[in-house]
């Protein structure tokens, strides 16, 4: 009060106001400390559920028990159920692994004369074409237990963690030999036998597997040598994509899993998937089921089965996309061109279906399909594909005349350049620059280069010619198909 100057008049006021300010403040602290306390009491108890219900929890007790280093149990899975005849489109593969299920079943028949079974096998090919599931057919054909495990769940960031996974599973695994282990996407380790001061235990993971490797199956892609040399990875089994024969097969193995009309062809979808893996093919059958049901039908057919490729292979179908009449007419003539080059050239793919229903980023589309697949390509049936690559334009030209030719070829240029290209780089099919590849054009003579370019635009400029050549001799059925391809637009359907 002294400090303030308060007049003596207005001293028991100041006096009452500060006390009860004062409790209050007092009380106030004390209400917010018991609050803490029954907060960090609740937390508590919260964490205690937390931490019994992991440990009741088999799968997160493991992942948790393993994460902290402490020693996990790994339950192996018997593939009493899965064997060879589940794997389709990989014959090859099948036999190479034949022998391993022979060991697996009668190991001494194998060491009689002191030879030794390769320990680790690498599966090796591209995605969705099997490879796990043989590994679990090895398995189940032995009648062995099989364990699993993912590559990613050795790389963490924790010192010894990876390493410590590895031993354990190793450890399970012995104890119920024999067994196979199947540790999939392994490059997601093998990649990773570095040298940094920032991760001094980098190399811990990859030099425990190195020194635990068995009896190993792996999906591996880019091997370290050290993984691969004899004794550890020393047998490599590919399993690559299916031929034409093995489409079939895997195709009818899913088709068999739904209800399908047996009309249905399996060779022909077979034929229009070059390049696709079982997977694939099982999402293709599978797409073409959900197809079936949204449109009420009791069954799969043909025409589902080639919604599904068409869908896979360009993209869903641009129902909505309003495209005046003039533009239509414009892709009818564009695509029916490329159909009546395909048709009317000898080496040329058979057709399967055009049309204009726009699907992606394209406007129309013509799909060839080829009776088998090809393993090598002549000459003439590379001019054909150039020459169909031709059609959209010249028949834009024909029809509409050279003012009012379109963007739509870009792409079918961009093909026919790239065959022209690798016909005079890569094949030796060029009679001026003789049977000599050319692999990097940047680093050749200016003469060598303007030759390349030279013999390349004579390629192309031929090519439009004899498709020009094609569609004015065949220029009613050209008009007819265009037609045709309109009004069955206007009717969302395509030609076949």
């Amino acid at each position: 009060m002294k400090t303030k100057n308060i007049p003596e008049a207005h001293q028991d006021a100041f006096k009452t106001g500060f006390a009860e300010g004062f409790l209050k403040a007092q009380a106030l602290t004390q209400k917010t400390n018991d609050s803490l306390r029954r907060t960090r009491l609740i937390l508590f108890v919260l964490l205690l559920f937390g931490i019994y219900g992991l440990l009741k929890n088999p799968f997160l007790s493991v992942r948790f028990r393993t994460t902290t280093g402490l020693d996990s149990a790994v339950d192996p899975v018997q593939m009493k159920n899965v064997t060879f005849e589940h794997v389709k489109g990989v014959e090859e593969a099948k036999q190479e692994l034949q022998e391993v299920v022979e060991f697996l079943k009668n190991p001494q028949k194998f060491t009689v004369l002191g030879g030794k079974l390769p320990k680790g096998i690498l599966l090796v090919g591209p995605p969705g074409t099997g490879k796990t599931l043989l590994a679990r057919a090895v398995a189940g054909e032995a009648d062995v237990p099989f364990y699993y495990a993912s590559g990613s769940e050795f790389d963490e960031m924790f010192v010894g963690v990876g390493a410590s996974r590895i031993r354990n599973l190793f450890r399970e695994a012995k104890a119920n030999a024999p067994c196979v282990i199947f540790i999939d996407e392994l490059d997601s380790v093998g990649g990773k036998r570095i040298e940094s001061p920032m991760h001094p235990y980098s190399r811990q993971t990859i030099n425990q597997l190195l020194s635990a490797c068995s009896f190993l199956f792996s999906f591996f892609h880019f091997a370290l040598s050290a993984l691969i040399r004899p004794g550890r990875f020393d047998m490599q089994v590919t399993v690559p994509r299916p031929d034409v024969r093995g489409r079939t097969e895997i195709l009818k193995w899913y088709l068999n899993k739904i209800k399908f009309d047996k009309s249905v062809d399996p060779e022909i979808i077979a034929r229009g998937t070059v390049g696709f893996s079982g997977a694939e093919l099982e999402n293709l059958v599978n797409q073409a089921a959900l197809k079936a049901a949204v449109d009420g039908k009791d069954m799969v057919t043909m025409k589902e089965l080639e919604f599904s490729k068409d869908k896979i292979l360009m993209g869903p179908e641009r129902r909505s996309v309003e495209i005046d009449n003039k533009n239509k007419t414009i892709t009818a003539y564009h695509e029916s061109g490329h159909a009546i080059i395909a048709y009317y050239t000898k080496d040329a793919m058979p057709i399967n279906k055009a049309t204009i229903m726009p699907r992606g980023p394209t406007l129309g589309h013509v799909s060839l399909l080829p009776e088998n697949d090809r393993w090598n390509e002549t000459r003439a049936q590379l001019l054909a594909q150039m020459d169909v690559s031709m059609g959209g334009r010249v028949a834009e030209e024909l029809i509409f005349g050279t003012d009012h030719i379109t963007t739509g070829a870009s792409s079918d240029f961009d093909n026919a350049t790239k065959i022209a290209k690798r016909m005079v780089t890569k094949f030796g099919m060029s009679e001026k620059l003789g049977v000599m590849t050319y692999s990097d054009t940047g680093k050749l003579s200016p003469e060598t280069q303007s030759a390349i370019e030279q013999e390349i635009r004579i390629l192309l400029r031929e090519s439009y010619e004899r498709a020009k050549h094609i569609l004015k001799t065949h220029a009613k059925e050209h008009k007819n198909l265009a037609e045709a391809l309109f009004k069955l637009c206007l009717r969302g359907r395509s030609w076949k």
